[in-house]
This record gives C-alpha cells, structure tokens and sequence, in this order.
C-alpha cells in the first residue's frame, strides 16, 4: 500500500460511507478494530450530529477511522420540472398519509459548520463525494493532521483531485450502490459510467496518487482484484449493509437477498442524482420522469421514504445496492473483514502459485 493510507489500517478493507443512516458509530469502530478502515457518512447530518457520532466511535475504539462530506451543491434545477415531479408524487403522498417535503430545505449540507468541527476536532481522514474542494480547504485540513480523498468517477475528475492536492482518490466504478459521486451532475451523461476495473486503469495511468477502489466488491477474491488491478485499498459498501452494526433498517437488509428485488439500477427517483438501488415500484412507476434536481427531490422524497418504511413497505424506500447485492452475509462487521481478509490473503496465494508455474515453463523467464 501507498505510504499515504498504509498506517490507516492494517487490512486493506474500507467500509463505505453510506449517508442516510447505514452507516453508524458502532459499524465504523468495528471494522476499525477488525484492521479495516471504518467510515461516518457525514450526509443529510447536522454537524453536531456528525460530531456526536465521531466522539461515538472515539470512545469504542482508538483506530484510525474517516468521515465523509458532501460537496455544496450548484442550483442548476429547473423549477418547472420540479414542480411537475412534486405534482406527480401527489398519490405517494396521499397512500402513505404523509407530505410532500420542501425541495427548498437547504442545498450546502452544512458543508462549512462540518469543516469548522473537522478542523478543531481533526479525524485520520476525509473523503468528499459530489465534487472537490478547494486546495484551501485541503491545506487546512492538512495543517490539522487529516489526510483527504476525493471520490472520482472518470479521468477528468480524478486530475481535477490530484490539483487540489489530495492525498488520494476514491475510484467509484458504476457497478456500486447509492449514489454515483460525479463531479458534475450531467443528465446527458446518465448511463455512460465506466467500470470499476477500466476505471482503476485509466486513473491509475493519469495521476500519481493512492487509490481506494469502489464498486460491487462483496469478497476476498475482488479485492486482490482491484489490488492487481493498481488500487491500494478496496471500498465495500452493501457488503456492510447487512451487518447487526449497520443503522439500515430491517427492510433494506432484508432486502438484500429477498429473492423479490432481482436486479438494481441507476435512477433518479428519489433524490434527482442517479443512484444504484435495488429496482422496486417506486423507482419503476417514478425513474423515468425523475428530473435532474438534487438535492431538491431528494428533500421531497424524504417524508414517504420514511413513511414508507414506518409502514413495512421496501417498496417506495430508497433501497441503495450495489450489483454483487446477493453476495451479502449476515455477519457481524468485525467477522465480515476477517473473513475478507482471510479470502483475500487465499486468492492471493492463488495468484502467486500461478505466476509461480507460469513463471517456470519454457519461454516463462524462468
């Protein structure tokens, strides 16, 4: 591993942040404990909500742990398509006994109170999704001891982190779960995302930085893949959904291998930015009329998910999964990374025993 991430966590193993609630206290100190890398999603929190969770995990472990931020948001929605949407949702609203929220309740995430806490309050690392900051801000954070990383979907991104002077980048491929952390929310481009392993190597030839691969990894096997591949740490996120840790509900977990939801996709439905979820009747009956608007239809949305899932209903929830979903094991987070990393450490031998052979036949350098 790169000397950036190497003295984060023994085990080359990241848990995902997973904003809107599977992510937890309990869940990030347990993969830290376990050699992993634990993660807060800071997303949709306040920043004393944030900061309480980040004493949380400070006082169930004393590993290296990181904290994810979302990027203030440009106000490029059309408003007529979104006041079409609301209207639309109008019998969701009515079925579930419940409102339809204001697309206007705040489009910044609290982004500069949560930096105020993460430099008096400094954590190993933080990562940024929906954009990149600013080469201040990753100075500051720097001075602070944090290391920084920025979540990339394509060449241009990943150049674009490597100016602002991050540490490293996280390669988010198109395979994996909730939202794709474009830079830019471009619905010309919905359906063009690369894969996680293509991806690895066009970032890995265009800049000189550490990379944490993400993207429907699910075993051992995978993650000496996109080591192979040129990453230096592998990011799983529905991996750790369905451990007791996780803050997902009941439902969404369930979920997650009910033979019922067979498939996922990328959709706009609930939040305006596409996201990967497993395809259910909300985002069948509303995706393909969702418009380009985040975050305001995901503040629309927010009350009948909830209501939804008050109601027992995975129907109309946001049920955020990558595509190896059925792979899922409900085990404790702590078991899962032992049992990850004892499968990547299996593969490995695999691979070395073949290059090994390879290696000793005629013409094979021997």
């Amino acid at each position: 591993m790169s000397s950036a991430l190497t003295d984060l966590c023994p085990c080359p193993i990241v848990q995902a942040p997973m904003a809107g609630g599977g992510s937890s206290p309990a869940l990030a100190a347990a993969v830290s404990e376990a050699g992993g890398l634990g993660f807060l999603a800071a997303g949709y929190k306040t920043a004393d909500g944030m900061y309480q969770e980040i004493k949380q995990v400070r006082g169930l472990t004393g590993r290296p742990f990181g904290v994810n931020l979302f990027m203030p948001q440009p106000d490029l929605a059309d408003p007529a398509a979104v006041d079409v949407y609301r209207h639309q949702l109008a019998g969701e609203a009515g079925w579930y006994q419940t409102r339809i929220g204001d697309p206007d309740s705040g489009r910044d995430d609290g982004y500069d109170a949560k930096l105020a806490v993460l430099l008096d309050e400094p954590v190993p690392l933080v990562t940024f999704t929906f954009g990149c900051p600013t080469r201040e801000v990753v100075e500051a954070l720097r001075k602070a001891g944090t290391r920084t990383a920025v979540t990339v979907t394509t060449v241009d991104e990943a150049l674009a982190a490597q100016r602002s002077g991050a540490d490293a980048v996280c390669v988010q491929g198109i395979e994996a779960g909730g939202h794709q952390g474009t830079h830019r929310d471009n619905p010309e481009a919905d359906g063009s995302g690369i894969g996680l392993l293509a991806l690895i190597a066009q970032v890995r030839e265009a800049v000189q930085l550490p990379i944490i691969a993400a993207g429907g990894i699910m075993r051992g096997a995978q993650i000496a893949a996109v080591l192979a591949a040129g990453a230096d740490l592998a990011q799983l996120g529905t991996a750790f959904l369905v451990t007791p840790e996780s803050g997902a509900p009941a439902l969404h977990k369930q979920a997650m291998t009910d033979p019922l939801f067979t498939r996922t996709e990328l959709t706009r439905a609930f939040s305006g930015r596409p996201a990967r979820g497993l395809v259910n009747r909300f985002m069948r009956e509303h995706g393909p009329y969702a418009p380009a608007a985040y975050p305001e239809v995901h503040h629309m949305t927010s009350p009948l998910r909830k209501a939804a899932a008050k109601a027992g209903d995975p129907q109309a929830m946001a049920l955020w999964a990558g595509q190896g979903h059925r792979l899922a094991r409900e085990l404790p987070a702590g078991q899962l990374v032992e049992v990850l990393a004892a499968e990547l450490g299996a593969a490995e031998a695999t691979l070395g025993q073949r290059g090994g052979q390879r290696g000793g036949q005629p013409g094979g350098g021997a």
